[in-house]
C-alpha cells in the first residue's frame, strides 16, 4: 500500500500534507508570544512551545494510522473521521486547555492580531477545490467549504492589520470577521453530514475521500481547532472591553 491512498496526484497529497504542518507551528509561535509577554521564565516559554508542536505530530500519527487501518473509509453517520478524531480533540480544548491557567494567561497575553492570523492557514480550503477537480469531491460541498475557508484566510490579513494599526472599530470589524468564520466551520460540518446522508441513501461517493490520508487531517484537525480559535478570539475580545 503506497503512502497516499486516495485517488488525487502524489504531487497534490505531498503539497497539502506540507500546507498542513505549518498551522501547529504558527499556533505554537503565538502561545511562545503569549508566554513571553506573561513573564514566563525562558525554560517555561521553550516547555510551552515544544509541547504544543509535541502533542499535534502525537496527533497526526494517530490519525494517520487510524486511516491505515481503514477505519474511517465509509460513509456513516456519524462520520467516523470525526467521532475518533475531531470529537475528542474538541473534548481537549474544552475539558483541558480551557480549564488551565497557563492557557488563560497566553490567551490574556498573546497579540489579538496573532490570534486572527492563524486562520490564514484555511487557504487550504483550495485543496477542496482541487479534490472536485480530480473528482474525489462533490462540486457543492467542494466549492462551498473551499471558498468559505478561502475568504477567512484572506480576510484575516486585513483584519489583523486593522488590529495592529488600531483602525477605527477595529474591535467591532473583529467580532463580525470571527462570527462569520466560527459560522463557516458550523456551515461546513453541517455540510458534511448533509452529503454524507445523501451518500449513504444513494450509494454514492460523498466525502470518503476525506477519510484517507493525507487528507483526513482536515476533519481530524479543522473543524476542532478552528472552533477552539475562534472562540478564544471571542474570549480575546471580551478581555480587552
Amino acid at each position: 500500500m503506497g503512502i497516499f491512498t486516495n485517488s488525487m496526484p502524489v504531487w497534490v497529497s505531498i503539497l497539502f500534507l506540507v500546507s498542513f504542518i505549518m498551522p501547529i507551528f504558527m499556533i505554537s509561535d503565538v502561545a511562545k508570544q503569549g508566554a513571553v509577554a506573561a513573564n514566563f521564565g525562558s525554560e517555561r516559554v521553550k516547555k510551552i512551545s515544544t509541547g504544543v508542536l509535541i502533542f499535534f505530530a502525537f496527533y497526526y500519527l494517530y490519525v494517520m494510522l487510524m486511516s491505515f487501518t481503514a477505519v474511517f473509509h465509509a460513509n456513516s453517520l456519524p462520520p467516523k473521521v470525526l467521532l475518533f478524531t475531531a470529537l475528542p480533540l474538541l473534548t481537549f480544548y474544552f475539558f483541558y486547555v480551557f480549564r488551565t491557567t497557563t492557557y488563560w494567561q497566553i490567551l490574556e497575553n498573546a497579540p489579538l492580531s496573532g490570534l486572527v492570523r492563524l486562520h490564514t492557514f484555511r487557504l487550504v480550503g483550495i485543496f477542496f477545490i482541487i479534490a472536485w477537480h480530480y473528482g474525489a469531491l462533490p462540486k457543492y460541498f467542494a466549492f462551498s467549504a473551499g471558498l468559505g475557508d478561502i475568504f477567512a484566510a484572506v480576510t484575516a490579513i486585513f483584519v489583523a492589520n486593522f488590529i495592529d494599526n488600531k483602525a477605527t472599530h477595529y474591535k467591532t470589524i473583529t467580532l463580525i470577521w470571527n462570527i462569520i468564520g466560527f459560522w463557516d466551520i458550523v456551515s461546513v460540518i453541517i455540510s458534511a453530514v448533509y452529503v454524507t446522508k445523501q451518500a449513504i441513501a444513494s450509494g454514492g461517493q460523498g466525502i470518503v475521500e476525506m477519510t484517507y490520508f493525507p487528507y483526513c487531517l482536515i476533519p481530524a484537525f479543522a473543524p476542532a481547532t478552528i472552533i477552539f480559535l475562534h472562540i478564544s478570539i471571542f474570549k480575546k475580545l471580551k478581555m480587552e472591553v
